[in-house]
Parts: C-alpha cells; structure tokens; sequence
C-alpha cells in the first residue's frame, strides 16, 4: 500500500473541516437555496485555511450537490439546499449499478404513493394545505389534455404533488426519489414518442377523470378509498412508457433502464 504523506492527510482534514461547516450552515438554512457563498477571499478570512484547502472543500460540497460552481462575472459558488431530485439522483445511480430497470421503480411507486395519498385525505387541514394546490394541477391538466407533452408533464407534477403534500417529512424525501425517477422516465417517453395519438385524447381525460376522484375523496376525507384508487389509477397509467417502438415510441421497452443522467438534466448540472 502507497503511503500517504501527513501533510496531504492534514490538507484534507482541514478541507472537511471547512466543509462540514457550511454544509452545516446550508442544512439548518442560515444559507438559502440559491444564495451565492462569499467570494474566496471572504471565505478565507472566516476559514484562515489555504487556497487549496478551500478549493478542495468547495469541491467536496459540489460533489454532494450542495453547491454548483457558476463562471463569469456574475459567477461564484451557488447554494443547492438538497431535495429529492438529489436523493433521486444517487438513487439512480444504486438501481442502474444493479441492473434494476423502471418497471421496479413503478412498482415501488404502486405500493407507496397511494400511502400519501391517504395521508393527505387525513390531514386535518388539507382543505386549506393540499386541495388547493391539487385543485390547479388538475384545472391546467384538463386545459393542456390535447398535447400530450404538457399533459404527462402536468400529469406527474399532480402525483409528485400528493407525496409532497402528506405531511410526513421522511415519506416526502423517499417516495418523491421515486417520483422524480418515474416523472424522468415518463416525460422522456412522451418526448420521443412518434404517433401522440397512440394515448388518445379521451383516455387521457379518463385517467384526468380519476385524478378528479382522488381530489373529492381527499376532500371527503377517505383515506382507504382514496388508497384503493391511487393504487388502481398507477397500474393502468403507468403502461403507457412500456410501450415499444413497434407502436409509435423510440427506443422503449419493458424494463427500460434507469437513467442517472434524465436526473441531472432536472438538477440543471448537464
């Protein structure tokens, strides 16, 4: 084994020392998403560290996606507070090096989000907290019905939207993973599919026709049914990716793989 100088070891603990502390400043929100960090003299006079060391801890932040380095003028280093495009990426990365393809991932999504959607019919306050944002996705929904583009895209914020209004934290950072990795798989599809008419028009309003249900039945409070029809909308929706070019769409089958990289296009780093 290669022996590693001290000084390079001290160099790197100074480095994630650095680190560790903005990233503490990110995580409890004393730095805002989007928020620039001070230039590198600034942050040198707060971290008396070297040039290197700063350099290396910024790297490091950039590396758990806590910051992104913009060049230019008006450049310098932007703070990313992480979300679950960011879990969803790393995410991505697991399944794809385990050969786990998105019919997985669809399946996963079958057993978890009807479990937000009944939490939001709970929620005491959903008709203040979570219909009205519903009640908007489903009016753009119906507006946009006849471009099959905008529909699937306004479509997945509707269910990504369910998980993220349930109320509990931990379910929102894990199920919404999930949802980004589908919404990436699926609004790819509706991009590269030849013939839109292979999903007609009517059963696009059907499936808007059943988001209307989950709505009422979030507003009627009724978390087992609400459960049930999640659970039932998902499995007949979720074929339409799995179509294959046979039918109209480019380079789909069953199982497609996961695509780390459909997630960094979301996070804007590609």
């Amino acid at each position: 084994m290669t022996e590693v100088p001290l000084s390079n070891l001290k160099w790197q603990r100074v480095a994630a020392s650095v680190a560790n502390h903005l990233r503490d400043r990110i995580l409890t929100g004393e730095l805002q998403d989007g928020d620039l960090l001070p230039k590198e003299d600034v942050l040198r006079a707060t971290y008396p560290v070297s040039k290197p060391s700063l350099r290396e801890a910024m790297r490091i932040l950039e590396t758990e996606g806590l910051i992104s380095i913009r060049r230019g003028n008006m450049g310098g280093a932007v703070v990313h507070r992480p979300s679950a495009s960011n879990v969803a990426y790393t995410l991505a990365l697991v399944l794809r090096s385990q050969g786990t393809g998105t019919v997985a991932v669809a399946k996963a999504l079958q057993e978890c989000e009807p479990a937000c959607a009944a939490l939001c019919a709970e929620r005491k306050d959903r008709k203040r907290a979570v219909l009205p944002k519903l009640r908007a996705l489903q009016k753009e929904a119906v507006t946009n019905v006849s471009n099959l583009v905008q529909a699937t895209n306004t479509s997945r914020r509707f269910h990504e939207a369910i998980v993220e209004l349930c109320g509990n934290e931990p379910l929102k950072v894990i199920v919404g993973a999930l949802e980004v990795l589908w919404s990436s798989h699926e609004t790819d599809w509706a991009n590269h599919i030849r013939d839109p008419g292979l999903v007609p028009v009517e059963e696009r309003q059907h499936a808007l026709d059943i988001h209307a249900q989950l709505i009422d039945l979030i507003a009627a409070g009724d978390s087992v049914r609400v459960r049930e029809l999640n659970a039932e909308h998902l499995q007949f929706v979720q074929h339409y990716p799995s179509k294959v070019a046979a039918n109209g769409v480019l380079n789909r089958k069953d199982g497609a793989p996961i695509d780390p990289m459909l997630i960094r296009f979301e996070l804007g780093d590609a």
